[in-house]
């Protein structure tokens, strides 16, 4: 029981920092049918945002986060606008891996000729860098934050896209834009704005992530493939579906580094492959 207690929290903050960063790649690839590979690449972007803001600017952590999910989206616009607006509606999944994975190398090459191929570190304020009595366990301060992060935003983003006329107007956007168009929805406006948030969303799981998944050079490359699986475990546009997923991937691969830290990630992916065979579409993820 102790060694549980023990494992829990940890399993829970990585379970939460996989949801917000990979939440807004469900969005993009459940919602928008997009599969947009570079999501790794805006995250990265961000904490880069925001290792500037801190260390070279001297403000303080909230600003640099604000700066870091602007920063990104402001950056994402000519991707948007360039290359992203060609891809939208069309279910050519080949030519959007291409296209996006393209997108990473050149972020990624972008990132190490301007800023080095040096890790970036994202300083802490003072009440996140201490510990936490829980009771049964210490746990960094940091960790109750990010936690408490990804409840927030699973809240915020269910909430919007159940329950308000911009996730009405998404939703009819993807099922059938020319409908949608005709009943005097503007769908591009609609794939821009959520375009822009989860870009936001990257950003900002970088930054508030950044001590369980560092920024560093080929962050964009060496994470891609864990947030996709998160999505695809989940069920790709399903918030509840990324929560679930998040969680039980960050619980086994939590366990796994704790009870037999030499096998790396091979719990993690035993429990993507599990969880696949027997829920082939996502937890909860519909067939097409």
């Amino acid at each position: 029981m102790r060694t549980i207690l023990g494992i829990l929290p940890d399993a829970l903050a990585y379970g939460m920092v996989l949801f917000t960063i990979s939440i807004g790649l469900s969005i993009m690839m459940g919602l928008m049918r997009v599969v947009n590979l570079a999501h790794g690449a805006f995250a990265m972007i961000g904490g880069y945002f925001a290792s500037f803001a801190l260390t070279s600017l001297g403000v303080s952590y909230p600003i640099a986060i604000l700066i870091a999910v602007i920063g990104a989206v402001v950056i994402s616009v000519p991707f948007e606008f360039l290359l992203y607006r060609r891809i939208y509606r069309r279910s050519d999944e080949l030519t959007q891996i291409l296209l996006t994975i393209g997108i990473t190398f050149f972020i990624v090459g972008i990132a190490n000729y301007i800023f080095g191929p040096t890790s970036k570190p994202i300083p802490l304020p003072e009440m996140l860098k201490g510990p936490f009595d829980l009771g049964f366990r210490m746990i960094p301060a940091h960790r109750l934050f990010v936690i408490g992060c990804g409840v927030v935003t699973a809240v915020a983003l269910w909430l919007m896209i159940e329950k308000t006329e911009f996730g009405v107007r998404l939703r009819a956007a993807v099922d059938n834009g020319d409908m949608a168009e005709a009943l005097g929805i503007r769908t591009q406006i609609v794939y821009s704005a959520t375009f822009a948030l989860a870009v936001g969303l990257a950003a900002f799981g970088g930054v508030v992530g950044a001590e369980l998944l560092p920024v560093e050079p080929f962050y964009a490359l060496r994470y891609m493939v864990t947030f996709l699986v998160v999505v695809s475990v989940g069920g790709a546009g399903s918030v509840t579906g990324a929560m679930a997923a998040s969680l039980l991937l960050g619980l086994a691969d939590t366990t796994g580094k704790y009870l037999a830290p030499e096998f790396g990630e091979f719990f993690f992916y035993v429990a993507v492959i599990v969880i696949v065979y027997v829920f082939p579409h996502g937890l909860f993820g519909k067939a097409h």
